[in-house]
């Protein structure tokens, strides 16, 4: 087996085989100048001619020096300025966390390597090292007494939904390997290698935005000698930091080796709670200016529901029963919002502060302000499209009138034929997720002795139907549920035409909020920072667009949900994997998907007609529209 020390002799070797580049470079840019001194050098001791050609050759060679020379000191400048990509992160002072600096340096003691310099949080599912000793990234420091660049521990990166989920236990395993990579990040060769590369990417990055010909120009020359330099050293940084991992993970294999597998196991099924409560749950949320600010709370209670859903552990319940992460930090509930915050910036692109315009939203009020307000929305988009429609749709060449059989080119369907139905996308035909209720059940973990509560249950909305068929602003000629059945059932051009109209408002909304997004961080020309992790948000989009079929079968869910809260009793609920849910009676309804798809990509209404039978939804009277 191979041992740590032989790891940071490998990444050594390729740390020199960059800084190598390095010294091509600069001898490069110095050859001109190197030539011009023994010409003059030559000339003034006699030994080389004073005239005719060497005169020429002197000039030449003079001038060649002062432009690489100028060049030279160009990239310089442009390299040392430009500040390094800074991953956002919520910085963990000693004094909110102690606890966890504990627990890291007791790490990096047992590892014998250096403790990092600080802890940030990031709102992801990984962990690493990042190197923060440019010093744009920090108070200036004192000055050198020596030459020599006294080397400083990198900052220890670690994903805040760990910190929730995991036991302490699983969070020291899991940190181990990381922590080991202080080691060979104290090597001096091995931190000047890495130096030099995040100065080119810097430098790459500010050539990329520089804006205006005055700028543009040697921002350019600078930028393309960046990438050659970038290219010339990619295979050597590439095998410099895989010799320090390999390094780090043969350090850390005799620290509590049996609980790195399941800490590694935690890890997977952290990234899928993670990621459905983004997309399921955020991000319906941001959409409408509002930011759930107990993410990492409201993780466990993800985790937890997917676990007894796939059934993924069997001792889930005792290791719940452990000292959860978390419990290392003094005030959880504060860092969680700042986390959350910064989650909304990187997978939405939201403000950095909360404003009139983008407030916190906590879990018992999601249910009202986001879930009911998201139906109200796009009930009101889905009637304002269909009274844009003409009354009838007009038929396009090759489609048959509506009501009639679907017809081939070549040959007459049979008379009992039916419309044959769009091909739907694995997002549309997947069944849905049925289970008892929405409720996520606290673990004994939740309350724990300290009185930090972990995992809070999914709120449920008050069983207080309004009054069944109450008007709608506008009389008793208001939006009715039946109105939308009635137009895609005996229309057939309808529903595209609905589809075609619903993408290019909701595209036209996004554009707009896009816009006023831009305004906000607002913009500008050439700056020595690298721009994606300082502006440019978001950095990771949760979810892909969705499809105008999709967004037809969406808008239609939220005019039934409409109708059912308004004339059924029903109430607007929370999932913790899928979302906004209809609650009938306290238990969610999960059977509704199939009935709008039977419509909206078929036109057939009676499986939804017989749905809204079963529930009491009474589809003839107005509802309440946002």
């Amino acid at each position: 087996m191979a041992s740590p020390e032989t790891g940071v002799l490998a990444a050594r070797t390729r740390a020199l085989a960059v800084l190598r580049v390095r010294g091509r470079a600069l001898a490069v840019a110095l050859l001109p100048a190197a030539v011009t001194v023994v010409l003059l050098t030559g000339g003034a001791t006699g030994r080389l001619g004073t005239g005719g050609g060497w005169a020429l050759a002197r000039w030449t060679a003079g001038g060649l020096a002062v432009l690489g020379l100028l060049l030279a000191a160009l990239v310089s400048v442009v390299v040392a300025r430009a500040r390094p990509a800074l991953s956002p992160s919520v910085p963990l002072a000693e004094e909110a966390a102690p606890d966890l600096y504990r627990l890291v340096r007791d790490l990096a003691d047992r590892l014998d390597v250096p403790a990092p310099s600080a802890i940030a949080l990031t709102p992801d599912c990984d962990s690493w090292l990042e190197d923060r000793t440019h010093r744009a990234h920090g108070p200036p420091r004192p000055a050198r007494r020596s030459g020599r660049r006294a080397p400083e521990a990198p900052v220890l990166v670690i994903g805040s939904p760990f910190l929730w989920w995991m036991r302490v236990a699983e969070l020291r395993a899991l940190l181990a390997p990381v922590v080991a990579g202080t080691g060979p990040s104290a090597h001096p060769d091995i931190a000047a290698a890495r130096r030099f590369i995040r100065g080119l990417d810097a430098a790459v990055a500010v050539a990329a935005r520089a804006r205006g010909p005055l700028r543009a120009l040697p921002l350019r020359f600078v930028g393309r000698v960046a990438r050659l330099l970038l290219r010339a050293a990619r295979e050597h940084a590439a095998l410099m930091e895989r010799g320090v991992a390999a390094a780090a993970s043969e350090r850390a294999q005799g620290v509590d080796y049996g609980l790195r597998i399941v800490a590694q196991e935690q890890v997977g099924l952290a990234y899928a709670g993670w990621d459905r409560l983004l997309t399921r749950v955020a991000l319906p949320a941001w959409r409408m200016g509002r930011w759930p600010s107990r993410l990492d709370a409201g993780v466990v209670s993800a985790l937890t529901e997917l676990s007894r859903r796939d059934r993924l552990a069997e001792g889930f319940a005792s290791r719940l029963g452990e000292r959860p992460a978390c419990d290392l930090l003094e005030e959880p509930g504060a860092v969680d919002r700042a986390a959350s915050l910064l989650a909304a910036r990187l997978f939405h692109g939201g403000p950095a502060e909360p404003g009139p315009d983008w407030s916190p939203v906590g879990w018992q009020q999601y249910p009202q302000e986001i879930v009911d307000r998201k139906w109200r929305l796009e009930a009101a988009r889905l009637h304002r499209v269909l009274d844009e429609l003409p009354a009838t749709a007009p038929a396009e060449p090759g489609h048959d009138a509506p009501g009639a059989p679907a017809r081939t080119p070549d040959r007459p369907a049979p008379p009992d034929a039916r419309p044959a139905a769009p091909r739907r996308t694995a997002a549309t035909t997947a069944p849905p997720l049925t289970y008892a209720g929405a409720r996520a059940r606290t673990p004994a973990a939740a309350h724990h002795p300290a009185g930090r509560p972990q995992a809070p249950q999914a709120p449920q909305a008050p069983q207080t139907p309004q009054a069944a068929g109450a008007p709608a602003p506008g009389g008793p000629a208001g939006p009715t549920l039946a109105r939308v059945i009635d137009r895609l059932t005996h229309d057939a051009r309808a529903g595209d035409l609905l589809a075609a109209r619903l993408g290019a408002e909701v595209a036209r909304e996004e554009r707009e909020e896009a816009a006023r997004q831009a305004a906000r961080s607002g913009s500008g020309g050439a700056s020595w920072s690298d721009g994606p992790a300082d502006g440019g948000l978001p950095l990771f989009p949760p979810q892909p667009p969705r499809t105008a079929r999709e967004l037809l079968a969406d808008h239609v869910t939220a005019m039934v949900c409409c109708a059912a809260v308004d004339t059924a009793g029903a109430a607007p609920g929370l999932d913790w994997l899928d979302g906004p849910a209809l609650l009938v009676d306290g238990a969610r309804r999960a059977d509704l998907g199939r009935p709008v798809l039977s419509l909206v990509d078929d036109g057939d209404a009676e499986p939804l007609r017989g749905w809204l039978h079963r529930v009491g939804v009474r589809p003839e009277k107005p509802v309440r529209l946002a």
